[in-house]
């Protein structure tokens, strides 16, 4: 059992090594957090979606964002479409799982918002149809990705890939990003230096 808990932190360490060695990849990072300080300084929002651990992931960073991350701050205007049951329930029965986030997309979002789509494998039909949904309204679409990015790469402005087979170890590395992400918005929006 040993050896498992180890390879598993090992291969976590080395996940997030390879990012710190792909200049692309921290420059997008970074690139990303500089597009939600935008946004958010112009009055819009941030939207967030995903299934199973991603839904979860996508309800972190925007608590985050709406309590605080480490500035003591005002809260920030983010929403994961992921937490209302009624509905995510009633557009389930009416139009399907695939459309629950893309009619709330259309709902909630408006230009100028950025809307960050959560799956490891890339493939998740209802963050799929949200992406396509914002990027017809304007909205800048970010993708936090696992495998080759699936369908999903090519409906963001930016994925951000983990490339890996495993759902845990991508997630893990989607919340490090996402902590990240959270920490260039306090840096920037509060930062009193």
């Amino acid at each position: 059992m040993q050896d498992y808990i180890t390879q598993s932190i090992q291969e976590g360490i080395r996940l997030k090594e390879n990012i710190l060695n792909n200049r692309q990849m921290l420059a997008d990072i970074e690139t990303v957090g500089n597009l939600i300080v935008q946004a958010l300084r112009q009055g819009h929002k941030v939207l967030l979606c995903g299934n199973g651990g991603s839904a979860a992931d996508a309800q972190h960073i925007a608590a985050e964002l709406v309590g605080r991350f480490v500035t003591e701050r005002e809260g920030l205007p983010a929403i994961a479409m992921t937490t209302d049951t009624s509905i995510l329930t009633a557009v389930s029965n009416d139009y399907g799982f695939d459309r629950v986030f893309e009619r709330q997309t259309a709902a909630l979002g408006t230009k100028g918002d950025i809307l960050i789509g959560l799956s490891t494998s890339g493939n998740s039909p209802n963050v799929e149809h949200a992406l396509q949904k914002a990027q017809s309204m304007g909205i800048t679409t970010i993708g936090l990705l696992g495998r080759d990015g699936g369908r999903c790469k090519e409906l963001c402005n930016y994925p951000l890939i983990i490339q890996h087979a495993e759902s845990a170890r991508i997630q893990e590395v989607h919340i490090t990003i996402g902590h990240i992400l959270c920490g260039i918005v306090d840096n920037k929006l509060f930062s009193h230096e």
